[in-house]
C-alpha cells in the first residue's frame, strides 16, 4: 500500500483534510524525519567509534555513546509516532478508506498483522540502547585505565633525590653547596687515574 505524504503538496490536496487527518499526516512525515536523523546519528557514531577505538580515546568513545543514545531516542520516537499514525487510522479518522467506515464483512475478513520489519525496527531500538550503554562503560574503563597509567608513571615525574641548592639558615651565612677543599687530580698520590 502506497502512503501519500503529500510532499510537495502542489495542488493543495490537503486543504479539505480534517484536523485528525492532518495530525496523522504530520505524524507520518515526522516518522520519516526521525528515522533519517537517527540514521545520520548512527553514521556519525560509527566514525567517532572507529576513531575512538583506534586512538583509545575516552572522549571519542563517550561521544559515540551519546550519539548512539540519541539515535536510540530518535528511533524510539519514530516508532512511537508510527503507532500514533496507526491509532489515528483505526480509531479517529473517519473516511471510506479508513478502518472505522469499513463494512462489517470487510472488517471480519481482514487480518492486520505486524511483519518482520516491525520487529526488526524495535529490535534495532533496543540494540542501539545496549550499544550506548556498552560504549559508555567502555569510556569509563578507558578513563580508569588512563588514570592508573598516569599514577604509575607519576613516580618517574616526581623528584626522587633532593635538589642541590643552598639553604639559608637563620642568622648564619649560607653554606656552600659542596663544602670542603677541592682537589684536582688524585688526592692519594701521584696516580692520575
Amino acid at each position: 500500500m502506497n502512503i501519500d505524504y503529500f510532499i510537495p503538496d502542489e495542488e493543495n490536496q490537503t486543504r479539505g483534510f480534517s484536523d485528525d487527518a492532518m495530525a496523522r499526516l504530520h505524524m507520518g512525515r515526522s516518522v520519516i524525519a526521525l528515522f533519517m536523523i537517527g540514521f545520520l546519528a548512527i553514521f556519525s557514531a560509527f566514525w567517532t567509534g572507529v576513531v575512538g577505538c583506534w586512538r583509545r580515546s575516552p572522549g571519542n568513545i563517550t561521544a559515540t555513546a551519546i550519539l548512539m543514545l540519541f539515535a536510540c531516542l530518535l528511533s524510539a520516537g519514530g516508532m512511537g509516532l508510527w503507532h500514533g499514525v496507526e491509532y489515528y487510522e483505526k480509531e479517529k479518522i473517519v473516511g471510506e478508506e479508513y478502518y472505522q467506515q469499513w463494512s462489517n464483512v470487510l472488517k471480519d475478513n481482514s487480518l492486520i498483522s505486524y511483519d518482520w520489519s516491525y520487529v526488526v525496527a524495535w529490535v534495532g531500538v533496543g540494540w542501539s540502547l545496549v550499544s550506548a550503554i556498552l560504549f559508555s562503560a567502555a569510556a569509563i574503563c578507558l578513563r580508569g585505565e588512563r588514570i592508573r597509567e598516569e599514577a604509575m608513571n607519576m613516580q618517574y615525574l616526581m623528584p626522587v633525590y633532593p635538589q642541590k641548592q643552598q639553604y639559608a639558615y637563620a642568622g648564619y651565612p649560607a653554606p656552600a653547596a659542596y663544602p670542603g677543599p677541592y682537589y684536582h687530580g688524585s688526592q692519594y698520590g701521584p696516580y692520575n687515574y
